[in-house]
């Protein structure tokens, strides 16, 4: 990432540059309220999930707005690496997106390709929208996208291990993410980890020496802030729970005090 363009809009990019150790979390829930809610909380990123949440296209969209209108950074979350769901997303103003699932160097490939405008990739142009969510003229966008927006790939299979080395290697990949509950199924056959499993402990290891390797961003899920502080000790950036856990741990925890 190009450290000279600097747009205070990218909280989440300033911080990872800044190596602040930057917290995010994951948005399920298709309300545009949901997400200014937890955008005022003091977080630096939310990733709109649109692989495992119930995220249509029209609440990405408003999400996005949403969250970049209160100075915290939309990630989107895409059900696949398809050209489609990347131009959709960034046409959204997402400030970053986040892809599940990377196996392979040649999907790490055409990811980066359908993420940047040319002459480094593919991508097209036609939308207004991700230079208001990036509080630029459209001009300037245009300019700066290809150094400014987060290209982040999921690393949670026992192939993408595998293979982890030469996808980091990939010009245009800014930043590793590790699924921990994906990988521990591919890895041990079993959700969750215990956490102390030698071949999953190796795998995280492996992940985290290929992205410091090749200069990439390296993030993973956190349950709770206790993990998030002990994780960021390693990490550049953690991603703290889920909205749909939150309000559930919530109601479980109040309900039994009210019941005992």
């Amino acid at each position: 990432m190009t450290a000279a363009i600097h747009n205070p809009q990218l909280r989440l990019l300033n911080a990872l540059r800044a190596n602040s150790k930057p917290i995010m979390t994951f948005l399920g829930l298709p309300s545009f309220r949901t997400a200014q809610i937890i955008a005022q909380t003091g977080v630096d990123g939310i990733i709109i999930d649109c692989e495992h949440g119930q995220i249509s296209d029209d609440s990405m969209h408003s999400s996005t707005a949403a969250i970049a209108a209160l100075g915290v950074s939309p990630l989107v979350r895409l059900r696949m690496g398809h050209p489609d769901l990347i131009k959709r997303a960034l046409d959204a103003g997402a400030h970053g997106i986040v892809v599940p699932q990377i196996n392979t160097v040649e999907e790490a490939k055409t990811v980066v390709s359908h993420s940047k405008f040319p002459p480094r990739g593919c991508r097209g142009q036609g939308s207004a929208f991700p230079a208001i969510a990036h509080g630029i003229d459209l001009p300037t966008y245009l300019k700066t996208a290809n150094e400014t927006l987060i290209t982040c790939l999921q690393i949670e299979t026992r192939a993408g291990v595998e293979n982890v080395d030469a996808i980091c290697a990939v010009p245009g990949v800014d930043m590793i993410f590790i699924g921990p509950n994906d990988l521990s199924l591919s890895v041990l056959g079993y959700v969750p980890a215990r956490g102390d499993e030698p071949e999953f402990l190796d795998a995280i290891e492996k992940i985290v020496v290929a992205a410091r390797k090749h200069g990439k961003w390296v993030g993973r899920l956190s349950n709770n802030g206790l993990l998030c502080k002990e994780h960021l000790k390693i990490f550049d950036t953690v991603a703290m729970g889920y909205d749909i856990r939150a309000i559930q741990n919530w109601y479980t925890s109040e309900l039994r005090v009210a019941r005992s």
